[in-house]
């Protein structure tokens, strides 16, 4: 069977998901299209031989709606012949993107084929499709459902992960951000956002905060109490009774950001690269998913991680960076405990708390930080993972070439 490679990868800066932030101007289009647009540029690609794009948006709606995939292939003045299509499994769409890319390289459908994604979280708010789990009672009652933030502070409040714990972990993700820019670790994957004139825009992750403390993220509310309180808090404790109350730990200076972004990943077969000239970077080595209890919801990474390692012979020892979206501290602190990864192994370049969670692209945003980061530092392994709603996760292994 026919192995894939990652040739490249490329991202967008975040910027912050609302009025204010640099990109509300920019559309999910427009950031999709100067990605595919940079792919093609730095590699001298020619788009003829991309057989398709896979582009994960989570809020499908208006300008971000119908096949954005193959409206960005467009734009981005790619061949007619390469096909696009976007794709949702929610907060990990752009590595299921990325999973599905790699996985036509492997059949053979696809020479080269593009993953990614992208959300524009400040022009389509996040919810605004609305759906049907939530809403309506033949899917919300029996898997008694709640909203995320009210599953990630019952995962603290099981697994006993106090206010400290996450603020702690909090201020070290945004340390790890900043030292990362600073010794230019991303450099090599940032493409600048122009607007329509050519301008920059931006350059940079806009919601890093090098200064954040203990203090500064004590004195910020819980963000999920009043809804808990409302109803929820007593929902999920039907389905967890044996914790006695829900801590709510959780504020904005310890969940992911709301940022607008987008990216793309390169995948191709080894004859593909020779023939374009192009050196490949990491090979992947496998893919999973799983779904987990829907209700606590944010669980499901390490069971996809040990799906994953078990099918492709592998331990938790032998991969030696990974990759988790920082969704929510609790999650990452709960990933940790399971599975018995060090701090030092794990979201090294700082996360989605300090650069934010553009939810379709943030999973292949992640999947090229880590292959830079294997550069880097030498290393061979890595695993990348997300957290789902609904109680899934999706997990990929590739090895730096």
């Amino acid at each position: 069977m026919t192995e894939a490679f990652i040739y490249d990868a490329v991202r967008t800066p975040r910027g912050k998901g609302k009025k204010d932030g640099s990109l509300h101007e920019i559309t999910g289009l427009s950031l999709a299209s100067q990605v595919l647009g940079a792919i093609r540029d730095r590699n001298n690609l020619d788009t003829a031989l991309v057989d398709d794009v896979v582009l994960g948006c989570v809020t499908p709606i208006g300008e971000e709606g119908a096949d954005i995939a193959r409206t960005a292939v467009l734009t981005a003045g790619y061949a007619q012949t390469t096909a696009g299509v976007q794709i949702n499994r929610f907060c990990a769409s752009g590595l299921e993107a990325c999973n599905m890319a790699a996985a036509k390289v492997v059949s053979g459908e696809a020479d080269f084929a593009i993953g990614g994604g992208v959300e524009v979280m400040s022009r389509v708010p996040m919810g605004s499709d609305m759906g049907a789990w939530p809403t309506d009672p033949s899917s919300a009652f029996p898997t008694y459902f709640v909203p995320q933030g009210v599953s990630a502070d019952m995962i603290a409040s099981k697994w006993g992960f106090s206010r400290d714990d996450v603020d702690a972990y909090s201020v070290e993700s945004h340390k790890r951000a900043a030292r990362s820019w600073a010794e230019g670790r991303f450099k090599r994957s940032i493409m600048p956002v122009k607007d329509q004139l050519g301008v920059t825009i931006l350059d940079h992750d806009e919601t890093v905060r090098p200064d954040a403390s203990m203090q500064s993220l004590g004195a910020l509310n819980p963000s999920f109490a009043q809804m808990g309180e409302f109803a929820f808090d007593a929902v999920i404790g039907q389905r967890y009774p044996e914790v006695e109350r829900v801590n709510h730990v959780h504020t904005p200076g310890n969940s992911s950001g709301i940022v607008d972004g987008s990216a793309g990943v390169l995948f191709g077969s080894k004859a593909a690269g020779e023939k374009a000239g192009l050196k490949p970077r990491a090979k992947v080595l496998g893919c999973a998913s799983i779904g987990s209890e829907p209700s606590i919801m944010l669980t499901g990474p390490s069971d996809a991680t040990e799906k994953l390692l078990k099918r492709l012979g592998m331990g938790v020892g032998d991969i030696d960076l990974y990759e988790l979206n920082e969704a929510f501290a609790a999650v990452v602190l709960r990933y940790m405990q399971v599975l018995d990864i060090p701090h030092d192994k794990i979201n090294v370049c700082g996360g989605a708390i300090a650069m934010g969670h553009p939810l379709g692209a943030t999973g292949a945003m992640i999947l090229g930080t880590v292959v830079d980061e294997l550069e880097r530092s030498g290393k061979s392994t890595a695993l990348v993972t997300l957290c789902v709603g609904g109680g899934m996760a999706t997990a990929t292994v590739i090895e730096r070439v």
